[in-house]
């Protein structure tokens, strides 16, 4: 059966000076299957990010190729992969990265709008996923006026409401508290399960590293393990 996600012989570097070059990826190959819940791990430097951010669309490899759904996406144009990017993939990061003038509500709803879906629509899928992960009380508000776990759960709502085939969270729980972290991952193993959609999440906190079903480590660029937990 043909994995869901495949990434083959990706290497990359980054130039940090005309003497400098550091390997950031070493011939990284990774089959993945729809519907996995899956955590890369490794120290600070490893290549996790960079990993992520190849797999989104968000980078270019240096060597390889990463195919989504048998769509090969090293090669695509920027304007094909900003397509793929707003239709297919969801993204959580650090920062959260809300649009600080927009309400909980309409961040979530922000990529179905640029999906071109229509208002009532966006209503009733932002109010659906609302629902699930408990935020309801929160969609009027601005995310100056929500904790950092709020606006996390706001993010990973965004990130699912446009019915993405993948979600990718880079950190999601480095700004959070341990017990605020081990809710947002088991919240986001709830729309793993209840969405169907494939998660793919970074992490070095042991907590909650235990919670993915899958463990893929990076150790200086190298892919070291890669076990279901």
């Amino acid at each position: 059966m043909t994995a869901f996600l495949t990434v083959r012989h990706i290497a990359k570097s980054f130039h940090l000076d005309k003497d400098v070059t550091v390997s950031a990826l070493r011939d990284i190959n990774l089959d993945i299957d729809r519907g996995e819940f899956v955590v890369i791990s490794g120290p600070s430097g490893s290549g996790k990010t960079t990993l992520l951010n190849i797999i989104g669309g968000l980078d270019v490899p240096d060597s390889g190729e990463v195919i989504l759904d048998g769509l090969k996406l090293t090669g695509l144009s920027e304007r094909s992969l900003s397509r793929v990017r707003r239709d297919h993939i969801g993204f959580v990061f650090q920062a959260y990265n809300l649009l600080p003038v927009l309400t909980a509500r309409e961040n979530i709803e922000y990529v179905m709008r640029l999906q071109g879906v229509k208002g009532e629509r966006c209503r009733i899928r932002s109010a659906e996923i609302s629902e699930k992960l408990g935020i309801v009380s929160l969609l009027d508000k601005l995310p100056n006026q929500l904790s950092g776990g709020q606006q996390q759960r706001v993010a990973v709502a965004r990130s699912v409401a446009a019915t993405p085939r993948l979600v990718l969270a880079d950190e999601p729980t480095a700004n959070l508290d341990s017990k605020s972290a081990i809710a947002l991952i088991d919240m986001m193993e709830k729309l793993n399960q209840e969405e169907g959609v494939t998660v793919i999440f970074s992490s070095h906190d042991p907590m909650v590293i235990g919670k993915a079903r899958r463990s893929v480590v990076l150790k200086d660029g190298k892919l070291v393990a890669n076990n279901a937990i």
